[in-house]
C-alpha cells in the first residue's frame, strides 16, 4: 500500500514539473509588463474611462510595476 502511494506523489510531482516547464516559455513574451504609460491610457480610454479617472488607474498600474512611468 505504501508502494502505490509513494508512485501516486511521484506522479503527481512529475506531473507539476511539466505543467511548469509547459508555462515557462509564455512568461518571456515580449508584451510583457512593463507596458508603457502611452499605451495604459489608450487602454483605458477604449475601456470607456474618463481621462482623470484612466490617469489614476495608470498611476496605480505604475505604483505596481506593471506600467512604466511617463516622460517628461
Amino acid at each position: 500500500m505504501s508502494t502505490v502511494l509513494a508512485l501516486a506523489v511521484a506522479a503527481g510531482g512529475l506531473g507539476l514539473s511539466a505543467a511548469t516547464a509547459q508555462a515557462a516559455p509564455a512568461s518571456t513574451l515580449q508584451d510583457g509588463p512593463p507596458f508603457s504609460y502611452a499605451s495604459c491610457l489608450k487602454a483605458t480610454a477604449d475601456k470607456g474611462e474618463s481621462p482623470a479617472q484612466g490617469k489614476w488607474h495608470c498611476d496605480q498600474l505604475v505604483r505596481k510595476g506593471w506600467v512604466k512611468p511617463p516622460v517628461g
